[in-house]
């Protein structure tokens, strides 16, 4: 993927953001949990392309799981003495002896198969990796955490745009809200480790984000249309595709991430949504099908999917308080199909 000229473009767009004050990376350390994600692996990316290209000098500790997989997706820096991959289960003890200077934690089961097959499981790795990381970065002594939250911890709103300071209805009897009810309390633990501690976190609210980054493993909605596009298969949809979400591509999120990470106020969190990509999920799936030629057909999900399914109507973030840190989504969602689908193609997904 790498070579890709697609990708190339996308992580030289991201690199070469001049609202973002790259001088405050130079000659620093980070641990990025959950690296080899969606999320995670273009942010490594974007921050080892920044080595190269510019000399930024980051060192980056990779933390995942999937150590096969990692093998795969960072065979390019094995002999990079800037990249260290560390394998680990985030819910453990943090397995690492040298100091970082920042933590960026991405990690935590963001699948709705993930809810319904393991509730238990995504709710621990939400709080107990956690506070896994604050212990570790406490002890430390690291200049920042970012944490990398959901836009799922608003819940059910009131028809309005979600702003920061929102607090909607999650159902905390229904299992599925094992994946925002383990965000919000890891939030909250974030805070008291600010207050108890005056450890200095920030937090974001990613809405739905795409890229091709995703996994084998993804089966979000966006996933799935996009792997059926790209076999020649009809796009399944499994509900009404009436609920109402915002999305961004991969490269403004990891923009917007890096803003947050260096010029975001310490206990603040941050909404990271594109206005101009909010659409149900019918329109998602009719976009995507259109750009690969395919038509929309509808068939009943199975008892499983449906326990994964989030039954939250409207889930649209309002991004003002990030703008005004200067970021701004470029990528419209069309256009960042687009280029998710040309990659993956190139790829042989």
């Amino acid at each position: 993927m790498l070579e890709n000229a697609y990708y190339q473009h996308d992580l030289l767009f991201v690199a070469n953001q001049n609202f973002l004050p790259w001088q405050q990376l130079e000659n620093k350390s980070i641990l990025i949990t959950g690296a080899t994600g969606l999320i995670g692996s273009f942010l490594t990316d974007v921050l080892m392309f920044r080595n190269k290209c510019f000399g930024s000098n980051i060192t980056i500790y990779a933390l995942s799981r999937n150590f096969e997989y990692a093998q795969v997706r960072f065979q390019n820096y094995r002999d990079n003495s800037l990249f260290h991959y560390i394998h680990q289960n985030i819910i453990e003890k943090i397995q690492l002896s040298h100091k970082v200077d920042f933590i960026i934690h991405a990690a935590s089961n963001a699948y709705p198969a993930s809810y319904a097959a393991d509730p238990v499981g995504t709710i621990k790795s939400n709080l107990w990796g956690m506070d896994n990381l604050l212990d570790y970065g406490l002890k430390q002594r690291v200049e920042r955490i970012l944490y990398i939250s959901s836009g799922e911890v608003y819940g059910e709103g009131n028809g309005k745009n979600f702003t920061e300071t929102y607090s909607g209805y999650v159902n905390c009897l229904d299992s599925r809200s094992c994946y925002p009810s383990g965000k919000l309390v890891a939030e909250t633990l974030c805070a008291s480790y600010i207050d108890q501690y005056s450890m200095d976190v920030v937090i974001a609210r990613p809405c739905h984000i795409y890229g091709p980054t995703l996994t084998d493993s993804d089966n979000r909605a966006f996933a799935q249309f996009i792997r059926n596009v790209l076999t020649k298969k009809e796009v399944v949809l499994k509900s009404k595709g009436e609920q109402y979400r915002s999305y961004c591509y991969v490269a403004d999120c990891v923009s917007a991430l890096l803003l947050i990470l260096l010029k975001g106020e310490k206990g603040n969190a941050y909404n990271i949504a594109n206005k101009q990509s909010n659409v149900t999920i019918a329109e998602l799936a009719e976009t995507i099908a259109q750009i690969g030629g395919q038509t929309v057909v509808f068939r009943l999900p199975s008892g499983e999917e449906q326990k994964g399914y989030s039954l939250i109507s409207r889930a649209v973030l309002d991004a003002e308080k990030l703008e005004k840190l200067g970021w701004q989504a470029y990528y419209t969602l069309t256009a960042g199909m687009e280029r998710t689908m040309q990659i993956l193609l190139e790829n042989n997904l």
